[in-house]
């Protein structure tokens, strides 16, 4: 289309369906992280054999040091909520009920975090630094939908 638009009624329209196909992936180090939350129900980062920073979600390369990232390290303890939003609209502007809490979940010593969403937690009860752990889904297929929610650690 070279043709310059004068008016917006000189606009070309496509009716109906475009038929598309796509197909993503996780990549290596995405993989590996998927398979453990499906397979052992843990959260894995990997650790940079030269300045030892940790990375979750995992990379292949330090963007520090530019190594190669390839000791896998078990992220253990809580996360904690480094900031968090309250939804009251799901994405076709309709209430919520009740509304959705999603976080930066991050743990300490560890760089980069999860979004995910929060439950069993009143809105109104939400604080930063809140520790929480995840709660894994009972039928896992390989997605970081495998956790289901995060809830505040007792």
């Amino acid at each position: 289309m070279k043709e310059k638009i004068q008016r917006f009624d000189d606009l070309k329209v496509w009716k109906g369906e475009i038929p598309t196909w796509f197909r993503y992936t996780a990549g290596v180090a995405g993989e590996q992280f998927l398979r453990a939350l499906k397979e052992h129900q843990k959260i894995m980062g990997v650790q940079c054999p030269k300045c030892e920073r940790v990375f979750v979600p995992p990379r292949l390369y330090c963007e520090e040091c530019m190594e190669y990232t390839r000791e896998w390290v078990e992220i253990s303890g809580p996360g904690y909520v480094e900031t968090y939003t309250v939804l009251h609209r799901d994405l076709e502007d309709q209430p919520l009920d009740p509304p959705k809490i999603v976080a930066l979940i991050t743990w300490p010593g560890v760089e980069g975090g999860l979004i995910h969403e929060i439950r069993e937690i009143d809105p109104d009860e939400m604080v930063f630094g809140l520790p929480v752990e995840p709660v894994f889904k009972k039928d896992p297929r390989g997605s970081i939908t495998d956790i289901e929610y995060f809830r505040p650690v007792e």
